[in-house]
């Protein structure tokens, strides 16, 4: 019975960090860019009590006896699906369709990579993020520039005043990992690449795996409210039920204390 309260312990912890995650992806349900997390379990230990194939005086036992410990969290890791479009009609507003991360550059020099597309430009007419970090390649639009364009493959181009002729100031470049769910997350809808991201892959939008870029809109969080909904409820019925059993757990041992002979 004591083991029985330890094992619904780790069961009702567990159920306690599932409502953890799902309120974090409920709370920036409204936030461009935003990737849901999710999360994985695992069972611990075994308590070996009779191995399976341990030989006795009548044979070898076909089966064994083991009670399990409980269970653990064993990752949380972002989902990279798709999220829906929202149509801003701001010029610097970029969206990707299919895979691939935007580049900025951070005060210390490193490089992280995001998927809000929200740019401006600063004083010094560089296209930077809401932070001020600044796209990588650096790109800068001159102060009479009536207008940008940026196509799906990346290429930005400008009007400016006393010129009919767009002219051609640079290209993004997008980011890609073999496994982007292995990526640290810093906020600020910022990711940086770790040993189990493996290191980026940069190219032009739409050719070699990567995604197209959409002027004039954002990506919207991918998280569904229903969905969260449902592992919610889940999360609340399992933890009810690691409860009951350490509430029965203790009953069973009251009854065993008040045994009289």
């Amino acid at each position: 019975m004591m083991r029985a309260l330890s094992i619904a312990g780790t069961g009702m912890a567990a159920q306690q960090l599932s409502i953890e995650v799902i309120a974090n992806n409920l709370a920036n349900i409204s936030t461009a860019g935003y990737k849901k997390s999710t999360w994985e379990f695992q069972d611990l230990m075994y308590e070996a009590m009779r191995p399976a194939g341990t030989t006795t005086s009548t044979g070898t036992l076909p089966v064994g006896m083991q009670i399990g410990t409980g269970v653990k969290p064993a990752s949380v890791h972002r989902s990279f699906g798709q999220g829906e479009f929202q149509q801003t009609q701001n010029s610097l507003d970029l969206a990707i369709q299919g895979d691939g991360f935007f580049q900025v550059s951070l005060p210390d020099g490193t490089t992280a990579y995001t998927r809000a597309g929200s740019f401006q430009l600063d004083d010094q007419g560089r296209i930077v993020n809401v932070d001020g970090y600044p796209i990588e390649p650096g790109l800068t639009i001159s102060q009479n520039a009536k207008s940008v364009s940026i196509s799906t493959d990346g290429l930005v181009s400008v009007t400016t005043a006393g010129s009919s002729a767009p002219t051609q100031i640079g290209r993004i470049e997008l980011a890609r990992f073999t496994n982007p769910a292995g990526l640290d997350s810093l906020g600020k809808n910022l990711f940086r690449e770790t040993a189990a991201s493996g290191s980026p892959t940069t190219g032009t939008p739409g050719l070699e795996g990567f995604g197209l870029v959409e002027q004039g809109a954002l990506e919207s969080s991918n998280v569904n409210i229903a969905e969260e909904m449902v592992n919610m409820i889940v999360a609340q019925r399992a933890y009810e039920i690691n409860s009951k059993a350490i509430q029965v757990s203790d009953e069973m041992m009251g009854i065993a204390n008040n045994m009289k002979r």
